[in-house]
This record gives structure tokens, C-alpha cells and sequence, in this order.
């Protein structure tokens, strides 16, 4: 419970510029990726799937759309949604938007753990395309877990200062 605590109160000294663009180039290639996956979706297309077979039945899964929505809209908005904090960190350097912004990323990574689950265990596919956004949700949460440790200010330096 400390370390949650801890997690949600850190402050984060100056993030350079050019970590936090490499990050937010993870952030638009998997905002290329859903949002590919979210229009074959509207078409009635299944992407082509030379890598590994399989793609067909996951994305016409009854675990491929909530509500009669995509989940790869979903995966969309959550890459633009971290798109735009980093981009709005950028211009404003206000490291409460960074923060939100990165802890966001563990609610990809959990998405990612799930639906690699459902293809591994429950539909014995694999669609190389999910696969990618499993990639980039991870390397955005790995990002943001090396941003928060190596950035963090330390509780001494306040306490002194």
C-alpha cells in the first residue's frame, strides 16, 4: 500500500525532451495499429496475416468487439489519450499531466495481459497485429516505469530543500 502511495504522490524532476518524444512515437504506432484494426473492422475486412495464422478468428471473436464496439477502437483512444498527455507535457511542462500519463499506461499493460490470455488459452490464435499493440502497450508501460525511477525526485531532496 506504501508503494501505491508512493506511486500516485511521486514528482518528477526535469524529463528530457527526446525521452519523452520516444515515447510518444510507441504511443502513435500503436495508435496506427488500433486505429488499422478498428477500420478493417468497419469494412468487414480481416487483415491480411502472413506472419502467423490465425488473425480471422481472433478478430471475429466474441472477444473482438464490447458492446458491438471494436476493441480496437478502444486500444485507439487509449494510444491517443497518451498521445496527447505527452504532447501536452511537452508544451506545458507540467509534470501532473506526465504523471497521469504514465500511470495510465499500466491500464494498457493489464488489456495487453488480458487479451494475450484469451488468444494463448482460450482461442488458440494468434493475430500478429494484436500482438504489435501488445508490444507497444508494454514498451509504453516499461517507459514509463524507467521515466518514474529514474526522474523520480528524491523525498530527502524535498525535505532538505
Amino acid at each position: 500500500m506504501i508503494n501505491l502511495k508512493r506511486l500516485l504522490t511521486r514528482r518528477l524532476q526535469a524529463v528530457p525532451n527526446k525521452v519523452i518524444i520516444a515515447v510518444l512515437v510507441i504511443a502513435l504506432l500503436g495508435f496506427a495499429d488500433a486505429s488499422y484494426l478498428t477500420i478493417e473492422h468497419f469494412q468487414n475486412v480481416i487483415p491480411p496475416c502472413s506472419i502467423v495464422g490465425g488473425c480471422e478468428k481472433v478478430l471475429t471473436s466474441v472477444f473482438s468487439t464490447l458492446y458491438g464496439i471494436p476493441v480496437a477502437l478502444f486500444g485507439a483512444i487509449y494510444y491517443l489519450v497518451i498521445a496527447i498527455g505527452l504532447f501536452s507535457f511537452l508544451e506545458s511542462k507540467n509534470h501532473e499531466v506526465l504523471r497521469v500519463t504514465l500511470l495510465l499506461t499500466i491500464l494498457g499493460l493489464l488489456a495487453s495481459l488480458w487479451f494475450v490470455f484469451l488468444q494463448v488459452f482460450i482461442l488458440h490464435s494468434y493475430c500478429v497485429y494484436c500482438m504489435g499493440s501488445v508490444v507497444t502497450s508494454t514498451l509504453l508501460f516499461i517507459s514509463a516505469a524507467v521515466i518514474f525511477e529514474r526522474y523520480e525526485k528524491s523525498l530527502e531532496l524535498e525535505i532538505n530543500n
